[in-house]
Formats: C-alpha cells, sequence, structure tokens
C-alpha cells in the first residue's frame, strides 16, 4: 500500500509540475495583466461582497448556503494547509500580501469560486455561464500565476463541491424539519 500511495503522489507530483511548465511557457504580460486581475475576484473579500450583493437583493436561500458553504471551506482550507504545509510552485508571478505566510495546498480561492458556480447551478436568479467561464477563470489564474499547482487547485474545487452538497443538504433537511415540526403542532 505504501508502494501504491509513494506511485500516486509521484504521478501527482509529476503532473503539477507539467501543468506549471506549460502555464509559464505560455505566460505573456497582457494576459498576466487579465490574470492579476481575475485572481482577486476569488478571494475572501469578494466573496464576502457577493454574499452582501445577494443580501441586498434578498436572495435569502442564496445568502444562506453561501455562507454556510463558506463558513466549511475555510476552516477546511486552513486545516489542510496547515496539515499539508506544501510549498507554493517556484516563481510566482503575482503574491498578494500575506499569500505566502500560507501554503500552496489547497486553493482556497478555487473552493469558493466552485461554492459560487454550483449556487448559480441550483439557482434560477443566478447566470450559470457567466459564473461558471468566471470561476474557472479564477481557478486557471492561480496556476497561472504560480500561486497553486494543478493539485492544489482541484483539492479546492473539491473542497467547495463538498461543502456545497453538505450545506444544501443540510439546509434542507432543517427546512424539511421545521416544517414537519409546524405540520405536527
Amino acid at each position: 500500500m505504501t508502494g501504491l500511495l509513494a506511485e500516486v503522489g509521484a504521478m501527482i507530483v509529476g503532473l503539477d509540475q507539467l501543468a506549471a511548465d506549460l502555464l509559464v511557457s505560455i505566460r505573456d504580460p497582457a494576459i498576466t495583466k487579465v490574470m492579476n486581475s481575475v485572481t482577486g475576484l476569488g478571494s475572501a473579500t469578494a466573496a464576502a461582497v457577493v454574499v452582501g450583493l445577494f443580501y441586498l437583493a434578498d436572495y435569502h436561500e442564496e445568502v444562506a448556503t453561501s455562507v454556510l458553504a463558506l463558513g466549511l471551506t475555510g476552516p477546511v482550507v486552513l486545516t489542510l494547509m496547515g496539515l499539508v504545509q506544501r510549498p507554493f510552485p517556484a516563481n510566482p508571478v503575482c503574491v498578494t500580501s500575506g499569500e505566502m505566510v500560507a501554503h500552496s495546498f489547497p486553493s482556497g480561492h478555487a473552493a469558493s469560486v466552485t461554492v459560487f458556480a454550483l449556487l448559480a447551478a441550483r439557482s434560477e436568479r443566478l447566470p450559470l455561464a457567466p459564473t461558471a467561464v468566471l470561476a474557472a477563470m479564477i481557478a486557471l489564474s492561480r496556476m497561472y500565476l504560480g500561486t497553486h499547482y494543478l493539485s492544489d487547485t482541484l483539492a479546492g474545487i473539491g473542497i467547495g463541491a463538498a461543502a456545497f452538497i453538505v450545506a444544501t443538504r443540510w439546509l434542507t433537511d432543517s427546512r424539511q424539519a421545521i416544517v414537519t415540526y409546524i405540520q405536527n403542532r
């Protein structure tokens, strides 16, 4: 079993390096400028602004789901960063303040934008195509700018998806429990 894990780990590292090398090879000042602009849209501050806009628009279900899902992603991402302590890729193009204090695995940006993309897929009020494209661009920007490897980004996407599923399930179950309680009074 240990040998298998070592082989899988080596394959992941190899794919990560291959993807990183490919993205470094296509770096261009114009693309880098766009990616620098896009990447900030996946930050915790941007997520808070989006949730605030949902609140102002009276999108109560979207507020509840995003707050709960993002509230789950944060501790998971920070715990895994502390446990894994994976160094950032070499030669990042862009590093925001405090970013290099953390570690590369997993991508919190990818986790949060996945929550919003899945929320758009579920909501009739949110535009799916632009949200999904923006989420993909933000995830790609993290790798392009050299702040995450492919596996960091995929792990972030998985964490965001899992948190979204847990949040929607919990909210659905809670809502049903309240309805049942009221009906049985």
